[in-house]
């Protein structure tokens, strides 16, 4: 497994152009969460895939789940 944090993860695929604020958002979004109305905004599916590892206040990336799921065209 390895691992990495959003700040870095970047750097491990260097032709895809990712920043750090666009996989912010892919973890923001990784999970089904409700609007202000009360309805249900589809995830990612980020979040199904066991990529987001969390340590306390520390997010970790398992890089290997990450790459399949954005091979998997779900971004």
């Amino acid at each position: 497994m390895k691992l990495s944090t959003v700040k870095n993860l970047p750097s491990c695929f260097p032709l895809l152009g990712l920043t750090a604020a666009a996989i912010h958002g892919h973890i923001f979004k990784a999970f089904d969460r409700k609007d202000c109305k009360g309805r249900e905004i589809q995830g990612n599916g980020l979040g199904a895939t066991g990529a987001i590892i969390r340590r306390g206040r520390k997010v970790l990336i398992d890089v290997d789940k990450y790459e399949a799921w954005l091979a998997g065209g779900n971004t």
